[in-house]
């Protein structure tokens, strides 16, 4: 149950962080869609653990093999099957977790619902699910390029270390030249610091991604319950770690008039435009035309190299003496994580709409 994602466009993921492969079915692509399998693997290399000395060490190459639904490099219409193999898993490292309930983990909700858990790296409950929501976002990208949508993300906040400047001040193409995907060279140093620091000191710390999303056509978006914003909501908050999710003026709406908060009408070329955009591209649940952005909340990573007090599952208290290779900030691989799900939310409500998807 729950294991699928979208309505028209649906990715359903499989596979455990220490099993032999993780993957997924893609349901409903259209067909005729040309597909660059290396600009994919370049999706997976952005997410992918060991890419640099702030993120976990596990070393896997992250390779999506690809069993149906792409012929002579075009989507075919028929489900897309893939599989992505664990080639650096070493389960030895959570023997000792065999029956720990590790703090703010999902050891004891899932022991209590299922009654067995998988303890080898968390399981199915690992981040490392997110790897077939690279692939089905990758190949989302891809199919709505022709249409002119193009979608960001970028770390905003490391900890207390924030980046003051509006998205719209930003070099968004510089995200990718530091490792914690910062656009901006000296707030990206900083943030590299702090995450050394924390992981010195075998703590982790958490932050904040912003999303952008543009050239959205007008009225994307479903009433009454599937309004766009809820649906990206929807799509953030199923990401490990996150804990909030804010659009366009977010809880800061709750310090305006509403004659301040008001976004403006006026045309620009016979184009509608709007002169503020406090409502961040979205109204009464449809896509105004205007930029989509937004901000995702990630909690420290739970996986700590310091000793814990907890319990076992005989309800004795314990200490926990951590093992393993953990990321001690999941922000810099979390940036394509968050463009994978927008790009999948946005081809869905496009494939939801009457409106026509370009081809190349």
């Amino acid at each position: 149950m729950s294991n699928t994602f979208g309505n028209k466009y649906k990715l359903t993921t499989f596979g455990e962080s220490h099993g032999i492969a993780l993957g997924g079915v893609i349901d409903g692509c259209p067909a005729g869609f040309q597909i660059d399998e290396e600009e994919i693997q370049r999706e997976m290399r952005r997410r992918r653990p060991g890419q640099s000395a702030i993120v976990s060490h596990r070393k896997e190459d992250d390779f999506a093999e690809f069993l149906s639904g792409i012929y002579e490099g075009k989507t075919t219409g028929v489900p897309i099957g893939f599989i992505i193999r664990n080639q650096d898993a070493i389960s030895k490292d959570y023997n000792h977790l065999k029956d720990v309930f590790r703090p703010s983990h999902a050891d004891y909700t899932y022991e209590k619902k299922y009654g067995w858990r998988d303890h080898r790296g968390g399981g199915r409950t690992s981040a490392r699910e997110t790897v077939s929501r690279i692939v089905g976002g990758a190949i989302a990208k891809q199919i709505l390029k022709p249409s002119g949508i193009e979608i960001y993300a970028y770390v905003s906040q490391v900890g207390d270390i924030k980046l003051e400047k509006n998205y719209t001040d930003l070099d968004l193409m510089q995200t990718e030249t530091n490792i914690v995907r910062c656009p901006d060279a000296e707030i990206a140093e900083k943030m590299i610091e702090r995450i050394e620091k924390v992981r010195m000191s075998g703590d982790s710390i958490g932050g904040i991604v912003t999303g952008v999303i543009k050239n959205v056509p007008v009225g994307l978006g479903e009433p009454v319950f599937d309004k766009l914003h809820a649906r990206l909501g929807y799509a953030m908050l199923g990401i490990n770690a996150v804990k909030g999710f804010e659009y366009g003026s977010g809880f800061q709406t709750t310090n305006y008039l509403g004659s301040e908060h008001n976004d403006i009408f006026y045309t620009e070329k016979n184009k509608v435009r709007t002169k503020t955009n406090l409502s961040g591209g979205i109204q009464g649940g449809l896509s105004n035309g205007e930029d989509i952005y937004f901000r995702v909340a990630f909690k420290p990573v739970a996986t700590i190299m310091k000793e814990q007090m907890t319990i076992n599952t005989s309800n004795e208290e314990i200490i926990m003496k951590p093992k393993g290779r953990h990321d001690p900030c999941v922000l810099p691989r979390a940036v394509p994580i968050v463009e994978a799900m927008s790009a999948m939310v946005m081809l869905d409500m496009l494939l939801l709409s009457n409106l026509q998807i370009h081809h190349v």
